[in-house]
Parts: structure tokens; sequence; C-alpha cells
């Protein structure tokens, strides 16, 4: 860029703060930009970041209150009904299946289990806390995804609203400039007129 020796360097944000048509609400309304767009930034981020590690302590909560419980199936995995798209994601079915609890207890009850599965066959349940059958708890790639989508989705929505703010008080700005436009322009008017007719 080709300045003159001594001048200022003709920077779009030089040439905006010394436009005399520039008012204080253009301003303010400028910052406001400004302020928004880094606001929402800082906040989504650390939102997400809050966000994804509260997903996964409590996947790891569960975790720690499920375990692992051999079984029996009752039912040929074929017979039974398919089970909607998962946490655990491997097309399995809900077949009825027999376990003993710890107390020595029998129960039955309907689990998730392979879809090639036999009557007979042994497959894994998972109980939770008080002997009841729950879903295995995601693993692996499994965890990270659900962490990471709990994180980006929160970090979204926080940057959203953040946003959506800063447009409402934009727009207050905006109707309060217009405002002061047509009072003033009340007090212009019949000067203007005047010398218009004059």
């Amino acid at each position: 860029m080709a300045t003159t020796h001594g001048a200022r360097p003709k920077v779009p944000w030089w040439r905006w703060r010394k436009n005399p048509l520039c008012r204080r609400s253009d301003v303010a309304e400028a910052w406001l930009l400004i302020a928004t767009a880094v606001l929402a930034l800082v906040l989504s981020g650390f939102a997400g970041i809050a966000a994804a590690g509260a997903v996964g302590t409590s996947l790891d909560d569960r975790r720690e209150r499920t375990r692992p419980v051999p079984a029996v199936l009752v039912e040929n995995a074929r017979d039974a009904a398919p089970a909607p798209v998962s946490e655990s994601g491997d097309g399995g079915v809900w077949a009825e299946v027999r376990w003993t609890a710890p107390d020595g207890s029998r129960h039955t009850g309907r689990a998730e289990v392979p879809a090639d599965g036999k009557k007979g066959d042994e497959v894994t349940v998972h109980n939770d806390g008080d002997g009841r059958l729950v879903s295995a708890p995601p693993e692996g790639a499994e965890a990270h995804f659900q962490i990471a989508m709990g994180g980006l989705t929160v970090a979204f929505v926080t940057g959203g609203m953040v946003l959506l703010a800063g447009w409402i008080v934009r727009a207050r700005l905006r109707l309060r400039r217009l405002d002061l436009w047509e009072a003033e322009w009340r007090q212009v008017e019949p000067a203007w007129r005047k010398r218009m007719t004059g």
C-alpha cells in the first residue's frame, strides 16, 4: 500500500473513525458486533468443553453402575423383534433371556442380543445396581462420538444464543437511531421547507 512520507496509512478502520457522518450509535453498533462475535466464540468454546466433560463423566458413572452378567437365550434370535438403532449399533434383536442374580434368584427379560443367536446360547447382558436389565454402556469410538456430539451441540446452541442476543440489541439500537433521526428531521424540516419555498 503506497503512502506519502509522514502520512497515516489508509486503513479502513482509520477512515471509519474519522468519518464525520459516523455517530456514536454507529460506533456502539460496531463495537457490539465485535463483542458479540468474541463472546460467542469464547462462551461456546467453554460451554462445549464443559458439556463434553459432563457427558464423559456421566458415561463413566454409568459404566460404574453397570455390570455384565452371563445369560441364556430363551428363544431363537431370528424369531425376536429387530432392535431399533441403539447405542451399541450392532444390528441386534430384542430377545428373551434368563439370568441369575448375585443373590441366586433367577430372572427373565428382554435384552438386545446378536441377531444370529440360538435358543440355549450364552450371551452377555448388563444389569444396574438393582439387578435390572439395562443397555450396555457405550465404549470406545461410540463413547467418544457421544462426548463430541454433546460438546458440539452445546457449543452451537450457546454461540447461537449469544448471536441472537447481539442481534436483538443491535435491532434495538437501529430502532433508537431511526427515532433520533426522525426527531432531528422534525426540528430541521421547517427551516429546510422555508429555504426551499423562499
